[in-house]
């Protein structure tokens, strides 16, 4: 049976994720920008929560997750590299599986913005989960990773089927989509940016995103179609680009 997904704004630009499982009705947080919000969306919601999901270490992702497990009795599972910042019930890494009732998110590693980063991925209902990773347009800063592991990280996510739906954790994509004008100015591209400013203006997110976009607009997937240079090279290139672009 399919996942239903709730998404809602915390703080100044983050999004969180309530995914419940429609066969049993138990109910995941991806992250906790903000334990007060994911609470009052959870009592909108009437859902149950039994897990919380993260999927890096930074605070905007976990600062929650104490106040929310206190609340709701969840457990708390991600990369060893939550310890950093907040609580810890199981620690997961790639290859491993989380169980959520019915459904079975495998965990991939996606390293790059932080080290021990990672993704959850529901085959099933083709469905990623991957926190600051991959972005609409764009992808993460390299806070602790090297362009390699993020071009691997990358790749690793494309590989999925290109309907697969994905909720990335920030709402960045207007800026992407300015950046990604002045590397190509394809019709593909063009089009995607004037809806995805047409859909700011109206106040609406432009999340949840899907591989196939991302293959065929993204910047970053395509790095070594648009910068000369072997793909990490080009990679790299263009996220030096972005690092210094102000738009």
């Amino acid at each position: 049976m399919p996942i239903e997904v709730r998404l809602f704004p915390c703080l100044s630009d983050n999004y969180g994720f309530l995914v419940r499982d429609t066969a049993t009705g138990d109910t995941a947080a991806v992250d906790t920008p903000d334990g007060e919000a994911v609470l009052r969306e959870l009592e909108a919601s009437g859902w149950r929560l039994s897990l919380i999901l993260n999927t890096h270490w930074h605070p905007d992702h976990t600062q929650g997750n104490a106040a929310v497990a206190a609340a709701t009795g969840a457990q708390i599972v991600g990369p060893a590299e939550i310890r950093r910042a907040a609580p810890l019930d199981r620690e997961v890494k790639g290859g491993d599986e989380v169980a959520l009732g019915a459904t079975r998110f495998q965990v991939l590693e996606t390293g790059g913005h932080t080290l021990g980063h990672i993704s959850y991925y529901d085959a099933a209902d083709r469905t990623a989960f991957v926190g600051d990773t991959l972005f609409a347009l764009g992808c993460g800063r390299l806070f602790e990773g090297t362009p390699a592991m993020m071009w691997d990280s990358l790749q690793r996510l494309a590989a999925l089927p290109d309907e697969t739906t994905v909720y990335c954790a920030h709402e960045y994509t207007a800026s992407n989509a300015r950046f990604a004008l002045t590397l190509d100015r394809s019709e593909a591209v063009a089009a995607r940016a004037k809806a995805v400013f047409a859909a700011r203006e109206r106040g609406e997110p432009t999340v949840p995103t899907t591989i196939g976009a991302e293959k065929a607009t993204n910047p970053f997937l395509r790095a070594p179609e648009l910068v000369r240079g072997d793909p990490v090279e080009a990679f790299a290139k263009v996220r030096a680009g972005k690092d210094a672009f102000k738009g």
